[in-house]
């Protein structure tokens, strides 16, 4: 017998358990209506395509486009080395927060698309091709044990957000739930389906608390 059988998951690394929102002037927003990288390029061909309405910093109605950084999504078949977003800066002087805006299908922080990372993770209705770019084996492995640590602050969170659907989901995987355990919980409530499960979380939880991250 496995001598972790009845212990609580592992506390999660420190980069999963703080939000950076306060120590930080501006941040990424996600845009969750952007589901493919089509819907992105046709989004970033208009500087106005992905503009906030109002700096979610101070509120100011003006955000000009500020630059257009790369990110590198790679392991992903279909999906180019680089895929650029964009970058906008608030024009109020006394603020000048600078907001990156992220599609729904790029994971922040890590670099991937997030069905590269649902296929190592959550393999369930995710086959792998063969011709699918390699994960390092070290990748995969901390990626696996990122799911497998405690979701407690993701649970509490869910369960003070104030949402019926939300606390009744956070109530059924209860305070030692893995990161994995509530994934799956979520995907179930919300009918996610395979490929967008973690994005779902992941929105979900950004949407709580900008910052705070699944993985």
């Amino acid at each position: 017998m496995s001598p972790s059988i009845g212990l609580p998951p592992p506390d999660p690394e420190t980069c999963l358990v703080g939000s950076r929102v306060s120590r930080f002037k501006g941040g990424t927003l996600i845009d969750e209506d952007v589901q493919d990288l089509a819907a992105h390029e046709r989004r970033l061909s208009d500087p106005d395509g992905y503009r906030p309405r109002r700096c979610a910093r101070c509120g100011h109605d003006v955000l000009h486009v500020h630059c257009y950084p790369a990110r590198h999504p790679r392991g992903e078949l279909g999906m180019p080395a680089v895929v650029r977003i964009v970058q906008y800066v608030c024009a109020a002087v006394e603020c000048g927060a600078t907001w990156r805006i992220l599609p729904r299908f790029l994971a922040r922080h890590l670099w991937r698309a997030w069905k590269t990372v649902e296929r190592v993770v959550m393999p369930a209705g995710m086959p792998r091709s063969a011709a699918a770019p390699p994960i390092p084996e070290r990748t995969e492995q901390r990626w696996r044990t990122r799911m497998a640590a405690a979701a407690r602050i993701l649970v509490v969170l869910l369960a003070a957000s104030g949402g019926v659907a939300l606390e009744a989901i956070a109530s059924r995987v209860g305070l030692d739930a893995r990161r994995t355990d509530l994934t799956e919980a979520y995907a179930d409530a919300t009918h996610a389906a395979p490929g967008v499960r973690l994005a779902a979380l992941a929105e979900q939880v950004h949407r709580l608390e900008r910052g705070l991250r699944l993985m």
